[in-house]
């Protein structure tokens, strides 16, 4: 997301929001600016226990209590806890000595803090030794303009490329951990919490989902009953009550739409997910770090996992054909008329293509950038994913946009500025790397003798 220009001629209105915009804008930089400072501090503080230990040689455990010695005089002076302050310590350490591109750019305002804590959280399972080349891949990422939830999926696939062992593995590892817990909260309530592989628990919340919002449009396109009618539960509360109905039941009881003693509509509903698979990478599964599969807003997918999906599934995959060397969408292997359009926005779009929204494109709406009633064809270039929400708002607000070649989508907001979403590229199919050293040269004289 690029902001392009400054407003022009705006109305009255408009120009009071633009200079709103401006100041929460000025505002953000400082603040961004002296959590930076504040960070930096943190880490002097951190460092000068651990120096002071240093040379006493002591254990760790002599080591983490002089940093709670610092975290308790610092959370004592603001009035913060030396546990909270410790954490706040720990983590400043961390971005000073192992991200000091991405400290730089927070510093200059050009991130915020949602910014950085994304990069300290992908970052966080490579080794030490490659950690500042991620930093620099971040921050240069960061740049783009991009929002946090969008750098989180785009700095996955780039620390993929810099892990020393296989999402593969690392996910078979990962396995181990899948468990069920529970957490007794207050009021009689409690949180159920599973730790399941991403795509299965992605499924499950989609299926959830869909499961509650049928519900939802059972509840208001039949005739309201005396029951129906007080029936005003959320979709977050409906989720929740059809998973408990499913768990204990092994079906959807408070479906309405059963007619007979069997599961009525919600049963018929199954889950959905957006994946995208490199050819490259399911022929060859040692190539998985450098192109990996991709859940469309969660991240990276194993190769097994991503491997399964397409052998076992009975909908049709699109095959997606690139750039080979900057990744765009050219073009879907087939084209039948709707079904065809659809499929190439899927894959060009992945997900709402309102500046900074994630949500995948599977669940969202396909939008003509130009009204059709207004004369706007139905043709790629004139069509773009939107989710309910920013598609609502497009409709009934001031914001404009306009359809640029290459699926480009420019926004206007209401104070004149103008913001640039481009479609997220795939990775190139051709790699450049530099060339390899000659080989020695027989009649050097250092060279040893063949024999």
């Amino acid at each position: 997301m690029h902001d392009d220009t400054s407003p022009t001629n705006p109305t009255e209105g408009p120009r009071v929001l633009s200079a709103l915009v401006d100041e929460v804008r000025r505002a953000s930089a400082a603040v961004a600016a002296a959590e930076a400072d504040r960070t930096r501090a943190l880490a002097q503080a951190g460092h000068l226990a651990l120096d002071v230990m240093a040379g006493q040689c002591a254990s760790s455990r002599a080591a983490e209590l002089a940093l709670r010695e610092v975290a308790s005089d610092i959370a004592a002076a603001e009035n913060l806890s030396d546990r909270t302050v410790q954490i706040q310590i720990t983590r400043a350490m961390t971005l000073v000595d192992d991200y000091p591109d991405t400290l730089t750019a927070w510093q200059a305002g050009s991130l915020t803090r949602a910014h950085v804590n994304a990069i300290l959280d992908i970052g966080r399972p490579l080794p030490v030794e490659v950690r500042h080349d991620f930093d620099a891949l971040a921050a240069a990422t960061a740049a783009e303009g991009l929002s946090p939830g969008r750098l989180r999926s785009r700095l996955a696939v780039l620390a993929e490329r810099l892990h020393p062992t296989t999402l593969t593995e690392r996910h078979h590892r990962g396995r181990d951990t899948r468990g069920v817990r529970i957490v007794t909260s207050d009021d009689g309530m409690s949180d159920l919490i599973a730790t399941l592989p991403t795509v299965l628990a992605v499924g499950i919340y989609d299926r959830l989902t869909h499961q509650a919002r049928a519900l939802i449009d059972h509840r208001t396109t039949t005739d309201p009953t005396p029951v129906e009618a007080t029936d005003e539960r959320t979709t977050a509360q409906l989720r929740a009550d059809i998973l408990t109905d499913l768990l204990l039941t092994a079906s959807p009881t408070a479906d309405p739409t059963r007619t007979d003693d069997g599961p009525g509509t919600l049963g018929t509903i199954r889950a959905r997910v957006q994946i995208v698979v490199p050819a490259l990478t399911l022929l060859d599964p040692t190539r998985e770090n450098d192109d990996p599969a991709e859940l469309i807003g969660h991240g990276p997918l194993d190769a097994p996992t991503a491997r399964a999906l397409t052998e076992t599934t009975t909908l049709p995959w699109d095959r997606v054909i690139t750039h080979p060397i900057t990744g765009a969408v050219l073009h879907t292997d087939t084209y039948h008329r709707t079904t065809a359009i659809d499929r190439h926005l899927r894959a060009r779009d992945r997900h709402c293509r309102w500046p900074g929204c994630t949500t995948p494109a599977i669940r969202c709406e396909i939008d003509h950038t130009h009204d059709f009633a207004l004369g706007g064809p139905t043709h790629v270039h004139n069509l773009a994913h939107l989710c309910q929400r920013h598609h609502t708002q497009k409709q009934f607000t001031r914001w404009s946009v306009e359809q640029l070649p290459g699926g480009i989508l420019r926004w206007t907001s209401p104070t004149g500025r103008t913001y640039t979403d481009e479609p997220l590229p795939y990775s190139p199919a051709v790699r450049f790397l530099p060339p390899e050293p000659p080989p020695p040269d027989p009649d050097d004289d250092d060279t040893p003798p063949p024999f």
